[in-house]
């Protein structure tokens, strides 16, 4: 029988597959491939596989990277885990009409090339079961609007790592809010603070990775 709670450990040790070199005490052994491919063959409902396994992993992977047990290496290996089991797992979940949490649209903002921390946001939401459009960096206004047109009701997440850019959170925050006149904002990045989050409009304000999908779970209340 398919053991989730195994695949969730696998996921947060970083297992991807039996023929993985890390981490080293599990080369050998079945890794998360072998784990979801196990449980699908078992009939185990593919929600199932994703929600008490992947995200279950997922989730205390983001325990330990607030809580700086885990540090930004390990959570990338952790993600890679992650997404080697949802390629599995995602045209069966397609085919049973399964929804995500939420759509969460992300990308840097305008005249920024720095992408580190937004990618961070997008696997840790990728692992808590959203659906995460990706824009990059030095995404204009435009593209944000262009986006929420496409995704109604989704949650926008905008990240700068300079100073210079930070202001165009505030022109991006304006031109979705012409799209949407309630909707929402979750911003970050290195210079941002909380006070500066409530003074351009945004919803919410994440310190880090993990906190920004706590942050979104409460924005669209999941």
């Amino acid at each position: 029988m398919a053991n989730l709670e195994q695949l969730a450990e696998c996921v947060v040790r970083g297992h991807i597959n039996a023929n993985a070199p890390y981490p080293p005490d599990l080369k050998g052994q079945p890794g998360v491939v072998e784990l979801v491919q196990e449980a699908v063959d078992e009939g185990i409902d593919a929600e199932a596989i994703l929600n008490e396994g992947l995200v279950k992993g997922m989730d205390e992977v983001g325990r330990r990277f607030r809580d700086n047990e885990y540090f930004v290496p390990d959570v990338l290996i952790s993600a890679k885990a992650m997404k080697a089991g949802n390629a599995i797992i995602k045209p069966l979940l397609a085919e049973a009409g399964a929804k995500a949490q939420g759509t969460v649209l992300v990308g840097t903002v305008e005249g920024d090339m720095h992408d580190i921390g937004k990618n961070l946001v997008g696997m840790m939401l990728e692992g808590a079961g959203f659906k995460v459009v990706d824009y990059g960096v030095n995404v204009s206004p435009d593209k944000f609007k262009q986006g929420l047109k496409e995704n109604p009701g989704a949650v926008v997440g905008l990240s700068a790592l300079l100073t210079t850019t930070m202001v165009n959170m505030r022109k991006t925050i304006d031109a979705v809010r012409e799209v949407e006149t309630d909707a929402k904002v979750i911003v970050g990045g290195a210079p941002v603070t909380e006070n500066f989050a409530k003074e351009i409009g945004a919803n919410g304000y994440a310190p880090d990775a993990s906190r920004a999908v706590d942050v979104v779970k409460n924005l669209i209340r999941v």
